[in-house]
Formats: C-alpha cells, structure tokens, sequence
C-alpha cells in the first residue's frame, strides 16, 4: 500500500476495517426521554469548560433509543447536556454520554469529541410509565421516569428544542501524551422529522460512581419532562474554538 493510498483511506481506525463507517449519520425513529433539572451552580462551574458560560444551573438528562441509525443498527445511550451560551448563541454542552455499542462511541469520539463510555442504558415502557435506567457494568447509576404521553408538545417548540448547536470538547493525545488536538466543537442535528412529543410528570435519581459521575451534578428540582420521537441527521462538525492555538 503506497502513502497516497493510505491517506485515501484513512477515514478511521484500523486502516483497513475501521469501526465504523463514514457519515453523516441518518436516524430514524430516534426516540428521547429528557429529563431538565435544577443542579447546584458551583457543581456545573468545576466541569464547564470556558468560553462557554451556563446562563442558569440547569442540566438535561437525556435516555435515548436509536433503533434504526445508519451504519450502526440499533443502541440505546444515556447523559447529561447542559444549556450553555458560546458568544451570543445559545445551544447545548453534552458532558456525559454512555452507550452500549462499541462502534458509535468510537466514531462519536474520534470525528467530534463526543464523551461516549461503554454502559448500560435502556429506555422502554413499562405499563404506564416511560422508564430510563443507565448501569455501569452492573451497578445502576441512574434511572428516570415520566408519565406516558400526558400531554402533547407544541410541534414548533419540539422542532427548534432539536434543532439547537451543541457543544463538545473533543481531546486527542498526541503519542507523548500530550494534548494533540484540544478544540471546541459545534454541530446540529439537520433533516428534522418531528413524529410525536409529550410531556408528563417526571422523576430522577443519580447515584455515585467513581468512573460513572453522574450525580457530580446533582439532583435539586425537576423542571420539566419530555418525550420526542423524531427522525434526523447528524452531519459532520464544526471547529469554534481551539485551545491549543
């Protein structure tokens, strides 16, 4: 294999049966549960990177199922986003992330700078009740409930809720160790479907764990509970900020 060939593949690693395929990445009948809650300010500055600044202690905790996602089949991820502003924008810091699937984690770490672990969320119905847990090998470290379908959302709202940029950090060492690439990374989702949104009564716990901190940013009041089901696309990123240059 030549340099030039090399480089027309190197898209991801191995060289020559990479983890996951190229994107953008289509989902179809992606379905939420987020869960908005009241934390403690001083929990969200010890984690919040600058320039971005978090307008309120407020944190969405996000269970969702993709059973249809290109490249990837069906998985289930759970975390944490915190409503930011970057500037004069608005959007969302995604934190956390915990996925039972080893080939969307590798492709949401290395193309954004998502904070993909391998856990066990699920998000399902049970009788009544929609129901979120997130176990960390065999420990639970979180698990959220609301009424199902109580009361339907406004489609528009639903529509400009996913449709907001969002925030990563995406860190690559370099082989000493170092940071290689520290940026500030911006996308949004695009090709929105919006199939159905509720909202309800809502509950959620956290419990402490060393390699799964969830509850760094702790429960204080629910502010609200929803249900989205939607269809759309994640394209690539964009660079807003670079800590290195």
């Amino acid at each position: 294999m030549t340099e030039d060939e090399v480089l027309r593949r190197a898209f991801s690693m191995p060289l020559t049966s990479p983890a996951f395929p190229p994107g953008p990445y289509r989902f179809v009948d992606r379905e939420y549960l987020i869960l908005t809650y009241r934390t403690d300010p001083q929990a969200i500055e010890r984690i919040l990177p600058a320039p971005l600044v978090a307008p309120e202690p407020i944190v969405k905790y996000e269970f969702i199922n993709m059973p249809d996602s290109t490249g990837f089949g069906h998985y289930c991820e759970s975390g944490q986003v915190i409503p930011v502003k970057f500037g004069g924008e608005h959007g969302g810091y995604v934190h956390s992330m915990y996925l039972n699937d080893h080939p969307p984690i590798a492709g949401g770490r290395e193309l954004w700078g998502f904070p993909k672990k391998l856990g066990e969320p699920t998000l399902k119905v049970n009788k009544d009740t929609l129901v979120g847990t997130l176990h960390y090998s065999d420990v639970r470290v979180a698990i959220g409930s609301m009424g199902f379908k109580h009361a339907p959302l406004e489609h528009e709202s639903v529509l400009s809720s996913l449709a907001e940029p969002n925030f990563l950090l995406k860190i690559i060492p370099h082989v000493d160790g170092s940071p290689r690439i520290c940026e500030l990374v911006r996308y949004n989702m695009t090709e929105i479907t919006v199939k159905g949104g509720w909202s309800g009564p809502g509950a959620l716990e956290l419990f402490a764990h060393a390699l799964a901190p969830v509850a760094d940013l702790p429960v204080r009041e629910i502010v609200s509970a929803v249900h989205i089901i939607a269809d759309l696309t994640l394209p690539f990123g964009t660079v807003v900020h670079d800590y290195l240059a």
